[in-house]
Protein backbone atom coordinates (compact mmCIF):
# COMPACT_ATOMS: atom_id res chain seq x y z
CA UNK A 1 0.00 0.00 0.00
CA UNK A 2 1.14 2.98 -1.30
CA UNK A 3 0.28 5.06 2.01
CA UNK A 4 2.23 2.59 4.46
CA UNK A 5 5.40 3.20 2.48
CA UNK A 6 4.57 7.30 2.56
CA UNK A 7 4.48 6.89 6.36
CA UNK A 8 7.37 5.37 7.30
CA UNK A 9 9.55 6.73 4.48
CA UNK A 10 8.19 10.71 6.14
CA UNK A 11 8.36 9.42 9.33
CA UNK A 12 12.47 8.25 8.88
CA UNK A 13 12.81 11.50 6.94
CA UNK A 14 11.78 13.46 10.29
CA UNK A 15 13.81 11.07 12.36
CA UNK A 16 11.07 10.30 14.32
CA UNK A 17 10.23 7.18 16.39
CA UNK A 18 7.02 5.12 15.60
CA UNK A 19 6.81 5.80 19.53
CA UNK A 20 7.06 9.06 18.92
CA UNK A 21 4.96 10.14 16.16
CA UNK A 22 1.97 7.59 17.96
CA UNK A 23 2.76 10.61 20.91
CA UNK A 24 1.90 13.35 18.81
CA UNK A 25 -1.15 11.59 17.30
CA UNK A 26 -2.07 10.44 20.73
CA UNK A 27 -2.32 6.75 19.26
CA UNK A 28 -0.63 4.02 20.23
CA UNK A 29 2.38 2.92 19.23
CA UNK A 30 1.16 -0.71 17.60
CA UNK A 31 -1.32 1.67 15.35
CA UNK A 32 1.51 3.46 13.54
CA UNK A 33 3.39 0.04 13.00
CA UNK A 34 -0.26 -1.39 11.55
CA UNK A 35 -0.38 1.48 9.15
CA UNK A 36 3.01 1.29 7.85
CA UNK A 37 2.72 -2.84 7.46
CA UNK A 38 -0.04 -2.25 5.80
CA UNK A 39 -2.10 -4.00 8.26
CA UNK A 40 -4.42 -0.98 9.13
CA UNK A 41 -5.80 1.11 6.71
CA UNK A 42 -6.01 5.07 8.35
CA UNK A 43 -9.78 6.67 7.90
CA UNK A 44 -9.79 10.23 6.47
CA UNK A 45 -9.60 11.66 10.12
CA UNK A 46 -6.26 9.52 11.09
CA UNK A 47 -5.09 10.80 7.23
CA UNK A 48 -5.35 14.29 8.29
CA UNK A 49 -3.60 13.61 11.85
CA UNK A 50 -0.95 11.78 10.56
CA UNK A 51 -0.17 15.13 8.29
CA UNK A 52 -0.43 16.87 11.21
CA UNK A 53 1.50 14.86 12.91
CA UNK A 54 4.48 14.55 10.46
CA UNK A 55 4.03 18.50 9.25
CA UNK A 56 3.20 17.39 5.66
CA UNK A 57 0.04 18.42 3.54
CA UNK A 58 -2.37 15.52 3.37
CA UNK A 59 -1.53 14.58 -0.42
CA UNK A 60 1.76 13.63 0.30
CA UNK A 61 0.59 10.68 2.57
CA UNK A 62 -1.63 9.12 -0.77
CA UNK A 63 0.64 10.01 -3.38
CA UNK A 64 1.48 7.56 -6.27
CA UNK A 65 4.45 7.20 -8.18
CA UNK A 66 2.81 8.83 -10.88
CA UNK A 67 2.42 11.82 -8.95
CA UNK A 68 5.97 11.96 -7.48
CA UNK A 69 7.98 11.09 -10.82
CA UNK A 70 5.65 14.24 -12.37
CA UNK A 71 6.82 16.20 -9.26
CA UNK A 72 10.45 15.22 -9.87
CA UNK A 73 9.80 16.27 -13.73
CA UNK A 74 8.65 19.42 -12.78
CA UNK A 75 11.46 20.41 -10.56
CA UNK A 76 14.27 19.79 -13.35
CA UNK A 77 12.02 21.21 -15.68
CA UNK A 78 11.93 24.61 -13.57
CA UNK A 79 16.07 24.60 -14.13
CA UNK A 80 16.21 26.46 -17.27
CA UNK A 81 19.75 24.82 -18.30
CA UNK A 82 18.15 21.76 -17.92
CA UNK A 83 14.89 22.43 -19.68
CA UNK A 84 16.98 23.34 -23.11
CA UNK A 85 18.81 20.56 -23.20
CA UNK A 86 15.25 18.18 -22.63
CA UNK A 87 14.35 20.10 -25.65
CA UNK A 88 17.19 18.95 -27.49
CA UNK A 89 17.28 15.20 -26.83
CA UNK A 90 14.51 13.99 -29.04
CA UNK A 91 15.95 16.24 -32.28
CA UNK A 92 19.62 13.73 -31.06
CA UNK A 93 20.55 10.70 -33.35
CA UNK A 94 21.24 8.11 -30.43
CA UNK A 95 25.57 8.24 -31.26
CA UNK A 96 25.25 12.14 -30.32
CA UNK A 97 22.72 11.45 -27.31
CA UNK A 98 24.95 8.90 -26.11
CA UNK A 99 27.88 11.11 -26.43
CA UNK A 100 26.32 14.15 -24.56
CA UNK A 101 25.18 11.56 -21.79
CA UNK A 102 28.24 10.53 -21.67
CA UNK A 103 29.80 14.21 -21.23
CA UNK A 104 27.27 14.95 -18.59
CA UNK A 105 28.05 12.18 -16.31
CA UNK A 106 31.53 12.80 -16.40
CA UNK A 107 31.03 16.39 -15.73
CA UNK A 108 28.46 15.00 -12.67
CA UNK A 109 31.16 12.79 -11.17
CA UNK A 110 34.21 15.18 -11.68
CA UNK A 111 35.55 13.38 -14.42
CA UNK A 112 37.32 14.77 -17.29
CA UNK A 113 37.73 12.97 -20.79
CA UNK A 114 41.08 12.94 -22.92
CA UNK A 115 41.22 12.59 -26.65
Amino acid sequence: MQVAAQVREIRRARHLSQRQLASRMQVPRTYISKIENGKAIPTLGSLERLADALEVDMRQLVRDSRSRREEEVAAIMADSFLAEIAAMLPHLDSLHRTLLYGSVRDMATGRRRTA
